[in-house]
């Protein structure tokens, strides 16, 4: 058993969740929190018994305590704390994306792979029991050879409109490179062992345009081995729209059979003349009114009960704590798969604004 003295950077909604497991778990002999506003490291720290908090990243990596580190800051804030980390030879938990440019993301995965560090990236879905369930019928043959899936994302528009209000960085936070990587991060584990050849996508922008972003991405990719796959999301439904995040479908056709995947939360709904809340918030966007119909458990993360956080998240984060403790292998995603879906999610919008399909090197890196 080894212990962990963890670095915690980014003390928003995630940071805060994976800091208070951490200060329950065993293994965490030490727990420090950076975050660029004081007070929200400070209140955090407080809420966590944190043993250490500070304003400044370099600070806390350069404590002899850290050995391992989560990046929850925003998305364009990651590469250089990520970096930092790496220097220092620390264990990494990497919200998504590694980075929003495919150049910073080649630039981190070519230190992690030359320093040999133990990277892997926040998709939480892969720690559903329902997901974990198909993972094993697809891994033990069960439906023979896939060739055809479909998959379908649908959220409200809270998630776009708060993300672009934290930055004038939009370029390239777009549906499929923010939100659609969860869906793709998912087909792809699912499909794993098939690389992607070709993709071609639309995307239209009716609703979003105002905030510099798209509406809807639906493209589709042909596999090296033949396998055509349809990834479709859409971000732009209205914030009455009950799913507090994401609802997703994923169909996957063998030639033995078929694994249908309904996971879009209606089957647990709530109506209440007592508004629900927000569903989905930030500290620059709040929903411009109430909603009184909720798909429960539509949370990716997962929900409070008696105080304490229980869900995928719970399951995500406490696995790669005894992953750093034991060496235990687990489910999470490498950094070299978010690396991948940042730029299969970035050729499809490529596609869309080219209007062509685009065929896809071997190295991806090299059509951007």
């Amino acid at each position: 058993m080894k212990d962990i003295g963890l670095a915690v950077i980014g003390c928003g909604t995630i940071g805060r969740i994976r800091a208070e497991l951490a200060r329950d778990y065993p293994g965490v002999k030490w727990l420090g929190l950076c975050d660029i506003r004081k007070d929200v490291a400070e209140k955090l720290a407080t809420d966590c018994n944190a043993d250490f908090y500070t304003t400044d990243f370099n600070e806390l990596l350069n404590r002899n305590e850290v050995t391992a580190v989560i990046i929850a800051t925003e998305e364009n804030a990651h590469v250089e704390p990520t970096l930092k980390a790496i220097e220092m030879g620390h264990a990494l938990f990497i919200e998504k994306p590694l980075a929003t440019n495919p150049q910073d993301s080649r630039r981190i995965i070519d230190e992690i792979e030359s320093n040999n560090i133990d990277a892997v990236l926040g998709y939480t879905n892969r720690f559903r029991r329902r997901f974990l369930a198909v993972k094993e019928r697809l891994t033990t043959g069960q439906i023979g050879h896939v060739h055809s899936v479909v998959t379908r994302a649908f959220m409200n528009k809270m998630v776009p409109i708060a993300t672009i209000n934290k930055t004038n960085d939009r370029q390239n936070l777009t549906p499929m490179v923010v939100s659609g990587t969860h869906s793709l991060d998912m087909s792809m584990w699912l499909m794993e062992g098939k690389n992607p050849v070709s993709v071609y996508a639309k995307s239209v922008d009716g609703v979003l345009n105002q905030w510099g972003t798209k509406d809807s991405t639906f493209g589709i990719f042909t596999m090296d081995d033949g396998t055509i796959w349809s990834m479709n999301i859409s971000w732009a439904l209205p914030e009455v729209w009950p799913g507090s995040v994401y609802g997703l479908e994923i169909g996957i056709v063998g030639t033995e059979g078929v694994i249908d995947i309904e996971d879009t939360h209606r089957d647990l709904v709530l109506a209440s003349n007592i508004a629900q809340g927000a569903g989905y918030t930030s500290r620059e966007y709040a929903p411009p009114q109430g909603r009184h119909v909720d798909f429960l458990t539509s949370y990716p993360a997962g929900d409070v009960q008696g105080g304490q956080f229980w869900g995928p998240m719970r399951e995500e984060t406490n696995t790669w704590y005894t992953r750093l403790c034991t060496g235990q292998e687990t489910p999470h995603a490498t950094a070299q798969d978010g690396h991948r879906n940042l730029l299969m999610t970035m050729a499809m919008d490529l596609s869309a604004k080219e209007g062509k399909e685009i065929i896809l090197p071997s190295r991806m890196d090299d059509i951007f």
